[in-house]
């Protein structure tokens, strides 16, 4: 007898994360660098020190003050009966499959995607189905329409930007795969993951403008990124408020502690001072994107706040040899390429100090040729990923 009695398809699998080293420059899982300012900092303190005091009593399971904020600071017209809030977008995710997901239905998306999508695709029993992107990232829209009519899928994961390619999808891609699903025997939703939306380049549009057009779209979010909270853990989502009803049908009870909630609230109420250091972040980004192509490199255009770089003969060899130089990065995404978090500008001239030297060693030179290698058929069973690519990013 085999103990602990685990389900089957959980044995030999490690679990979710990411390496956490105490290196001087850790650009590996997205983080935005610059913490809270002082005054937010204090303003979250007195929100939680005023939340302790009711500690004995259960939160709103409702999170309606919160939900109120959230959908002031979208816009877009989103009211708070179109807004859901859990612990991170990764209890969002796993909430809209656990509602729209589970045994006999399908979840699809596009590979190179993010890694935690099969995942909850395999802890709600979901049939994963993952289709192919072009060499440069984009979305095959005729593709992705013959897959979604295909294999009829109850929930559609579209990443924009893409993890770990940094790659935004246009609303014309959005619109056709929503209304794709909308029409087939038993509509399926499409779910926009924008965790790093913020980052967009000017002009770059959000799923959020076709939401009201849209009665099968959802839009997920997370305070992770732009608002410096990675360490809070709340995501959030916009969709049609039936929706959001079917998700309280699944979501724990009491699930986003008062801390939590009084924490997001202090926070966005300091929104455009936390916004504004986006602003260095994506000047920062595109710097590195520049520096990385002038070093003969291929660089995937990003919207996010990384950047994915490449391609090498041996990956492993080059991450190591930025790690013995005290600079962290991920080795995620096809084969041959690398992803660099964007930091501070002194952690990125760290980082460009320490590449500039591997890249002096035969071998870290490029490939000459650097293609991006997608699956050329769909996978339709849940498996586990190589460690690199198990190892991502919490949002």
């Amino acid at each position: 007898m085999t103990w602990p009695p685990l389900r089957e398809e959980l044995r030999g699998i490690a679990p979710y994360g990411a390496p956490q080293l105490d290196v001087p420059v850790q650009l590996n899982v997205n983080e935005n660098p610059y913490g809270p300012s002082p005054a937010c900092a204090a303003d979250i303190a007195a929100a939680v020190a005023q939340a302790a005091v009711t500690l004995n009593r259960y939160p709103d399971r409702e999170l309606v003050d919160l939900r109120m904020a959230l959908a002031s600071y979208l816009g877009h017209g989103v009211t708070h009966d179109q807004v859901w809030a859990a612990n991170g977008s990764n209890e969002v995710m796993l909430q809209l499959l656990q509602a729209f997901g589970g045994p006999g239905r399908v979840a699809l998306s596009f590979a190179p995607t993010y890694s935690m999508y099969p995942e909850y695709a395999r802890d709600t029993v979901t049939e994963w189905v993952v289709g192919h992107r072009e060499s440069d990232f984009a979305l095959d829209l005729d593709h992705a329409h013959d897959l979604v009519k295909e294999r009829q899928p109850s929930v559609v994961l579209l990443p924009s930007p893409n993890n770990p390619t940094g790659t935004a999808l246009p609303l014309e891609a959005v619109t056709a795969l929503c209304e794709a699903a909308d029409g087939n025997e038993q509509p399926g939703i499409v779910v926009v993951d924008e965790a790093y939306g913020e980052f967009r380049r000017a002009g770059t549009p959000s799923a959020l403008e076709l939401l009201a057009r849209h009665r099968n779209l959802v839009v997920t979010r997370t305070m992770s990124k732009a608002f410096a909270l990675a360490g809070a853990r709340v995501g959030y989502l916009a969709a049609a408020p039936e929706i959001c009803d079917a998700i309280r049908v699944v979501r724990l009870p009491y699930h986003l502690s008062a801390v939590t909630q009084a924490t997001a609230l202090a926070a966005l109420r300091h929104a455009p001072e936390l916004l504004g250091k986006v602003d260095e972040l994506r000047s920062e980004r595109d710097r590195t994107v520049a520096w990385l192509r002038g070093q003969g490199l291929a660089v995937a255009d990003s919207d996010a706040n990384f950047a994915l770089f490449g391609t090498f003969p041996d990956r492993h060899a080059v991450w190591q040899g930025l790690l013995d130089r005290g600079v962290l990065i991920r080795e995620t995404g096809p084969d041959g390429w690398l992803r660099v978090s964007i930091g501070t500008a002194d952690e990125m001239r760290a980082f460009q100090e320490a590449l500039t030297q591997v890249l002096a060693l035969p071998m870290a030179l490029p490939m000459a040729q650097p293609m991006a290698q997608p699956m050329a058929q769909p996978m339709a069973q849940p498996m586990a990923q190589p460690m690199a690519q198990q190892m991502e990013d919490g949002r």
